[in-house]
């Protein structure tokens, strides 16, 4: 395991913190796999499962699937089977993965912060189309997800995805996962530092590298160089931030340990100044760790963010300059926090004069045919290029300033609006019940049928409140950090149990950055969101103070109101 350590010859040593138990550590001695995830890794790189699905699994069809390739490596290929129907939220925890297992899979490609041409826009709709039963989401990772993905198919999907510079490798897995790039990077006015050479070298570094094809878990990453922070930096694995040092000028903070999921925590911040030619060296110096330091004993643990809850800011610092860098990191204050985030809906001057437009698809569902037709946008209206944001939106880069009026015009028509209402705006979901063998809840439909009741309920609303909906405790939808999180369970309703959530009320991103308050034993059936959600918003906006926003009312409300158990006195009156 030694010889994959990515390591320099250093001045100093650090007094690495050891666990009281054997946690599988690599760097100290803990070689032997610890549970059967880590056999499989062991016992053949995933990398290599992409030769048997061209050559063998692509030929002889799904009957054919080794199980450990099925259920493990194929998602080092962006590859999990879905959710088999009939199998109701009740099933989810109590059948085996395989009994839930459908023939048909989920797809997801990496965008990586890419500028995606017409082409490639238009490729990942005929894929959609012809593939997928016109299926596609555009999800909060800037990815693109299919379903109903036959095996036979995937070798020419790949072909096409090529062709256009995409690609699915380590999309899932215990891996690299897909990078979030700012959406308007390179064009925004106020960029602080375009991160775009530094994502494509890590890319070129690390993709498809056996170096990196072993991680404890997945490892998240995130670079933005603008100054609204626009990719959730503080709940990724690893994140860059621009930043301006006084004396060498704009660089970047590198924060780390950020994650979600069962146990969430923020990222730290380092607190130092990279240039941008040192980003990727500093990239893997930081997976080096996660790979080498990482606790592999139980998957539940296996993410950066409890090693450096451990270890703390420092020590992670010391280890990433003495043992993987060899050199000291510039020390830099780190950049203050914006408030809320910035999805960059609608219409912004770039700067070279042109304009960027964002768009805002209904909880991420799209479909290949949609794709399709905004190809064909991008064409007639001489479009440079589209991204994915992180918000599961679409920002199109490049407009003519007199082509932005009959442009959105047109964009209405098939259904991407870059004049969205607050609530579709401020709308996520996780891919639900529909297709994913760990939710419990429907999500995509719901959110889409919830977004339509508050808009006819607050037509009007004059401020953002963020609404993610997820189908499962993984938070997938970034539920803890939304002003409205709804994390899907069975709850009992007149005796029976039915679809409902948990709900997290006033979490945030940004200079307010917390996670969402959750109610003591309060559950809201899926039936009764509607009603629940406006009783809540109705409450905010009658006992609101001047400028108040929602993530500062939750935190000083009476839980009452809170649980839309009652209204404040100025609205009963």
């Amino acid at each position: 395991m030694s010889d994959l350590r990515y390591t320099a010859k250093p001045a100093t040593r650090t007094e690495i913190p050891r666990p009281k138990r054997g946690e599988g550590q690599w760097a100290l001695g803990y070689t032997e796999p610890l549970n059967k995830n880590e056999q499989s890794k062991k016992d053949d790189d995933p990398l290599n499962v992409q030769a048997r699905i061209q050559h063998i699994y692509s030929k002889r069809g799904f009957a054919s699937i080794d199980p450990a390739d099925l259920r493990g490596r194929f998602r080092w290929l962006g590859l999990y089977t879905q959710r088999a129907p009939g199998f109701d939220g009740g099933k989810t925890a109590m059948l085996e993965e395989e009994e839930l297992d459908d023939s048909y899979f989920m797809m997801r490609v990496r965008s990586d912060g890419q500028l995606l041409s017409p082409d490639a826009v238009r490729t990942l709709g005929t894929v959609g189309r012809e593939f997928a039963r016109d299926t596609a989401d555009v999800t909060d990772r800037e990815n693109v997800q299919f379903h109903w993905i036959r095996i036979e198919d995937v070798p020419e999907i790949w072909e096409r995805l090529e062709a256009v510079g995409l690609s699915t490798l380590e999309a899932c897995g215990d891996s690299p996962r897909p990078f979030l790039g700012s959406p308007v990077a390179g064009v925004a006015a106020d960029e602080i530092i375009d991160g775009s050479e530094a994502l494509d070298e890590i890319k070129r570094r690390v993709l498809g590298n056996p170096a990196y094809s072993n991680l404890p878990r997945k490892f998240k990453t995130a670079l933005t160089g603008h100054p609204s922070h626009d990719v959730s930096p503080e709940t990724n694995d690893v994140a860059f931030v621009g930043t301006v040092h006084p004396d060498h000028g704009p660089g970047f903070d590198l924060w780390v340990g950020g994650g979600l999921s069962t146990n969430p925590m923020l990222a730290q911040k380092l607190g130092v100044w990279i240039p941008l030619e040192e980003v990727a060296d500093a990239w893997e110096g930081v997976a080096g760790i996660f790979r080498d330091y990482g606790y592999r004993r139980l998957r539940s643990r296996a993410r950066l963010k409890f090693l450096v809850a451990d270890w703390g800011a420092d020590t992670f610092r010391e280890v990433l300059e003495n043992e993987y860098l060899g050199r000291a990191l510039v020390r830099c204050e780190s950049p203050r926090s914006p408030v809320g985030h910035r999805d960059h809906i609608g219409v912004h001057e770039q700067q070279d004069g042109k304009r960027y437009v964002g768009l805002a698809p209904t909880a991420g569902r799209v479909s290949g045919t949609l794709l399709v037709q905004l190809a064909d946008l991008m064409d007639e209206y001489s479009v440079a290029g589209a991204r994915l944001t992180p918000y599961q939106k679409i920002v199109l880069i490049g407009v003519d300033a007199d082509a932005v009026e009959p442009l959105l015009d047109r964009l209405d028509e098939i259904g991407l609006s870059g004049r969205p209402s607050n609530w579709r705006r401020n709308t996520m979901a996780c891919t639900g019940i529909e297709f994913c063998k760990l939710a419990i809840v429907d999500t995509k439909d719901r959110a889409r049928d919830l977004v339509a009741e508050l808009d006819r309920r607050f037509p009007d609303l004059d401020v953002p409140i963020t609404v993610n909906v997820n189908g499962c405790p993984n938070a997938c939808a970034r539920t803890q950090v939304a002003d409205i999180g709804l994390k899907g369970q069975l709850v009992m309703s007149d005796g029976e149990q039915v679809e409902g959530f948990q709900v997290h009320l006033g979490g945030a991103t940004g200079l307010l950055a917390n996670f969402g308050r959750k109610l003591r034993a309060h559950k809201v059936t899926s039936a009764g969101l509607d009603d629940y959600v406006t009783v809540v918003v109705t409450n905010y906006l009658a006992d609101r103070t001047e400028g108040e926003s929602f993530v500062e009312w939750v935190q000083r409300a009476d839980e009452e109101l809170l649980r839309g158990e009652r209204t404040p006195a100025v609205a009963a009156s």
